[in-house]
């Protein structure tokens, strides 16, 4: 695979070509047309490779989420069987794109069971996808939208010993990540030695581990996880964290990540929807300067921004429509120059502000 041009900010790939190969192929069937991508880094020493995009399912496996303007996703309704129907069209549409990566957890609903249905309806076979889930946080919400609580945190031994039999019974052979939701260090759960234990024998097992972050101490979280070791075996082999045009705190512990060999996830590049055209930064000041000038969407732009980072090992994508996951890939297209750049990096904001606006993102 052809390394960007990390001066420039071109983000172009072979992944783009093969997106463009397969643009008017997107309604297939997506084995009608699959052969293995260019990838990325891969899991530890010898585990599978990961693509540059992933796609995530926390808006397409249950019917409400916090993303800005998420109500008009579902057109068709939400409907477990309206969802699911609209998961595997997305879902298509993002394999005959070449991404390969798709990441769960056990709160996002039904999003396991989706894609185990995709994947058996079209013979998808283990060896061509990679899936990654979470454990830690139970879904609540009933599949109501409703103003209920959706989601409820558990980091205990009990929680992981269920939860993982959940996910494995589902999955099966194609899940290979298995990641702690939202590790924050308040949870205390990367000291937990009856988790830890646990954690081990999955590892023995063949499973790779992960830590995902959350919140103003991710940089705390990450450090902690690249630290970890079972008998100066690294625990970890990937971790997953927010950083955006907004919120760049975990930066510098994301790079050391990458460089201590960990693979490393971005998830929320687009700030929950604040960094398109659904959120003010989308629609006006710097972010949409740079789109117009690019004649590019605000989405394109704040991913290109992400993916030209050289320790961003896959950044993923929280399409929810197949018109949101196509305007996403147009960042392969975009070369940011250093005037952009210089724009963009006005965009930031103190972590505590962002998190404090996240918290207050309704469920819709």
């Amino acid at each position: 695979m052809k390394p960007p041009d990390r001066e420039t900010g071109n983000v172009s790939t072979e992944l783009h070509e093969q997106h463009q190969r397969n643009e008017k192929q997107v309604h297939q069937k997506p084995h009608a047309s699959a052969r293995l991508e260019p990838r990325t880094r891969r899991l530890g020493r010898d585990g599978p490779a990961l693509t540059r995009f992933g796609l995530g399912m926390a808006a397409l496996g249950r019917p409400a989420y916090i993303n800005l303007g998420h109500e008009a996703d579902l057109p068709e309704g939400r409907s477990v069987e309206a969802m699911e129907a609209h998961a595997h069209r997305v879902l298509d549409q993002a394999f005959a794109a070449g991404i390969r990566y798709f990441d769960a957890a056990r709160s996002y609903g039904r999003a396991e069971q989706f894609l185990r249905g995709w994947i058996d309806s079209r013979g998808i076979r283990p060896a061509e996808i990679v899936i990654g889930s979470k454990w830690g946080y139970r879904y609540t919400g009933d599949w109501h939208v409703d103003g209920r609580v959706q989601e409820v945190k558990d980091h205990g031994d009990a929680m992981l010993d269920a939860q993982v039999a959940e996910s494995t019974s589902l999955l099966g052979p194609y899940l290979r990540l298995y990641q702690i939701h939202s590790a924050a260090p308040e949870t205390h759960v990367l000291e937990n030695q009856q988790v830890l234990e646990r954690l081990r024998r999955l590892q023995q097992n063949g499973l790779y581990l992960g830590v995902t972050a959350t919140g103003t101490r991710q940089l705390e979280t990450i450090r902690r996880a690249i630290e970890l070791r079972f008998d100066g075996v690294q625990v970890f082999s990937a971790v997953q964290a927010t950083w955006n045009l907004l919120e760049g705190s975990a930066g510098p512990a994301l790079r050391e990540a990458h460089e201590a060999g960990l693979m490393v996830l971005v998830k929320e590049p687009l700030a929950n929807g604040r960094l398109t055209v659904k959120g003010e930064d989308g629609r006006a000041g710097p972010l949409r300067a740079v789109a117009d000038r690019l004649r590019a969407s605000p989405d394109a732009v704040a991913l290109a921004f992400v993916a030209r980072e050289p320790w961003a090992d896959v950044v993923l994508l929280g399409a929810a429509t197949g018109a949101q996951l196509d305007s996403n890939l147009r960042a392969l297209d975009l070369r940011l120059s250093p005037e952009d750049l210089e724009m963009l990096d006005e965009l930031g904001e103190p972590a505590e502000e962002y998190w404090a606006r996240r918290s207050q993102l309704a469920w819709n």
